[in-house]
């Protein structure tokens, strides 16, 4: 069934929204590692989250669907927690163009996954986006990667199979139980790292990191992930994703004004080439949907 056109514009500006929100808390938790261990904060985050969406859909969970929601939730976390661990020791716009990844890696996380052929197209796109990424990572004079670089291409592929996983149990298991279940395993997760690899923490408690950890758990999280399963009733796959293609542009405009990051000459053509392979898969995908 086609949604109304002001329903499906509604929808996509709400998706604008979520993309801008997420492409701002690059900066914002960059800022927020400097006093606070990385899964201590994730704790904080997807605790929040998780309570807010209990008292939403708690009730709405299917018991018989959380296995398949936990396998959601543990690659959910793995995203974060690669993501914060490369931001403390990279810049925002290289990791969000580095996490930005993620959507031209769905189609190959598809192939290898449940053996979906991939399309020349998507081939030609991951080869654009990973010269792109080589670009922007590798120095000129060698093959090394930093360490931030590498934690941050390693989230993208986390999320590329999350977004897979999830695509493929969301219609049988419904949104309300995946949305419940994955942040409530992610949060449990970020406790026991926590425990295994931080204890004792490190926090400095201070007005800004309260803000981040807010900001990043009720809107960046629950409200972010309720707003995108609401406007996915209205409008397509591909536009959805297309549209969240354009996070690292958010990330880099936010980065710059905030904190003055202005990418090298190299950089800059490697970001551009990452978004333009993630603009062409999905473009492309639009088109034969």
């Amino acid at each position: 069934m086609t949604a109304p056109p002001a329903r499906r514009a509604t929808a996509e500006l709400a998706l604008f929204g979520v993309v801008a929100i997420w492409g701002t808390t690059f900066v914002i938790v960059k800022g927020a590692l400097a006093n606070v261990s990385p899964f201590l904060f994730l704790v904080s985050r997807f605790t929040i989250a998780a309570a807010i969406l209990w008292a939403i859909y708690g009730r709405r969970v299917k018991l018989a669907r959380v296995g398949s929601a936990a396998l959601a939730g543990a690659l959910l976390f793995l995203g974060f927690a690669l993501q914060t661990e490369g931001l403390s020791l990279t810049t925002p716009s290289k990791a969000a163009f580095l996490t930005g990844l993620a959507i031209p890696m769905v189609p190959l996380a598809n192939s290898l996954v449940y053996r979906i052929r991939l399309r020349k197209f998507e081939v030609v796109g991951i080869m654009i986006a990973s010269f792109g990424m080589a670009m922007m990572t590798l120095p000129a004079d060698g093959f090394g990667m930093s360490t931030g670089d590498l934690l941050s291409l390693l989230c993208a592929l986390a999320f590329a199979l999350h977004l897979v996983v999830v695509g493929h149990i969301s219609p049988a298991s419904g949104f309300e139980t995946v949305a419940v279940v994955q942040i409530t395993v992610a949060a449990l997760l970020a406790v026991l790292s926590a425990v295994v690899f931080e204890l004792p923490v490190h926090l400095h408690a201070t007005p800004a990191l309260g803000g981040a950890i807010l900001g990043t758990g009720v809107l960046a999280t629950a409200v972010a992930f309720t707003t995108v399963a609401w406007a996915q009733q209205y409008t397509t796959a591909a536009r959805t994703a297309l549209i969240m293609a354009l996070e690292p542009a958010f990330a880099w405009v936010t980065a710059y004004l905030v904190t003055g990051e202005i990418l090298t000459d190299r950089g800059k053509i490697g970001a551009g080439l990452i978004l333009a392979g993630v603009l062409l898969v999905e473009m492309k995908s639009a088109k034969s949907n």
